[in-house]
Parts: C-alpha cells; sequence; structure tokens
C-alpha cells in the first residue's frame, strides 16, 4: 500500500466519531510515537513525523478546539506539510527546559541551532532544512523552543538508511549546543518505513 503524504478532507473523522474512538486512538498512538522520539542532549528532542502522527494531531485540534468546518482548512495547511513526502523525514524539535529564567537563558544563545541539524550515516551527512513558513530565530538571535526540520533523502542515502543496523547519528553542529544521539536500531527501522 503507498504511504499517504496528505491528510484530505475526506480524512477527516466527523468530531462526535472521533470523541468516541478518542481514547482508543490515543493508545494505539503511543505505540507509533515510541520509536520516533529521540533526546539529544539534555534539552532537546525530536519527534519524527508521519502521515498517522499528523492525522492525530490535526484531529485533536478540532477537538479541542471545536472550529468546525471552518477550521479544517488551516489545520490541513498547518500539518500536512510535516508530513514527509517521499525520501524525507520531518521532525518537530523541542528544547524542553521547565525552569522559565533557564530556558530563556539557553534559547538566547541558539540562534539558527535550526539550521545546524543533521543525519550522518553510512559516510553521509545529511543537513536539515527548517520548516520555511516563519523564521525561527529572533532578530536578537534568539531560537524559539519549537523547530521544524525537513532532512531531504536522496534515492542513494535513502537506500543507506535502510540497512538494518546501520549507524545513524542524529545532532546539531552549533557552538552552543553540538550534542548527538545514535539512533537506537527500532527507530532506524521505523523511520526507514517513511522513505518510499
Amino acid at each position: 500500500m503507498a504511504m499517504k503524504h496528505e491528510i484530505t478532507r475526506d480524512d477527516i473523522l466527523p468530531m462526535d466519531r472521533y470523541a468516541g474512538e478518542r481514547k482508543e486512538r490515543r493508545t494505539k498512538l503511543v505505540e507509533v510515537k515510541k520509536h520516533r522520539r529521540i533526546p539529544v542532549g539534555p534539552d532537546c528532542t525530536f519527534y519524527f513525523e508521519n502521515y498517522e502522527t499528523m492525522w492525530h494531531q490535526v484531529h485533536e485540534m478540532l477537538f479541542i478546539e471545536k472550529g468546525g468546518e471552518e477550521q479544517i482548512p488551516d489545520e490541513l495547511a498547518a500539518y500536512n506539510p510535516l508530513i514527509p513526502k517521499g525520501r524525507e523525514l520531518v521532525a518537530t524539535v523541542m528544547f524542553e527546559i521547565d525552569d522559565p529564567a533557564r530556558r530563556h537563558a539557553v534559547l538566547a544563545k541558539l540562534g539558527g541551532v535550526e539550521e545546524t541539524a543533521f543525519l550522518r550515516f553510512g559516510g553521509e551527512t545529511v543537513t536539515g532544512q527548517p520548516e520555511e513558513d516563519v523564521d525561527r530565530t529572533s532578530a536578537s538571535g534568539k531560537a524559539s523552543s519549537v523547530q521544524f526540520i525537513h532532512f531531504p533523502l536522496t534515492a542513494e542515502q535513502a537506500a543507506g538508511f535502510k540497512v538494518p543496523g546501520a549507524e545513524v547519528v542524529l545532532g546539531f553542529g552549533h557552538p552552543s549546543y553540538s550534542h548527538m544521539a545514535v539512533l537506537p536500531e527500532a527507530t532506524r527501522a521505523a523511520l526507514a518505513e517513511d522513505l518510499d
């Protein structure tokens, strides 16, 4: 079955039906997300998205905000770009720092961090490309606590990523946040399914 790269109006459930299925769907989504969450360094987590995670996010926004039919186009426009399209991986990247003063101090030093994200495997480096919806570094050099990053792969890179047991390193090359993490095999395998 071909992977879906876009949520359409036809994919949206009526909210009364979604409300009835919500608990079960959220439980199933935990399993989907289990191998798509990667901590990198002390303050950052990558959440790799796919059709299922974004389908759920759209429905949650519609359910919580109760905007009805008029809200659907805005949610599709916001979340469809985060569904991988072919040979790419897409991550929501969150700098999760509970203490407000520390969060401000850390983010103030991370301007441009979104430009330095990378994946390394098999002698290849894939540089992340930030989502272009808005500039996520302020004029003063403060990074946003939430980033959206695409990792476009060539056919050869996608083939290398799919090799079972391939060591894949995810990280940043920012001078104030040069942390890296090796993807567990279960994560590499789950993300490989996004590369069609």
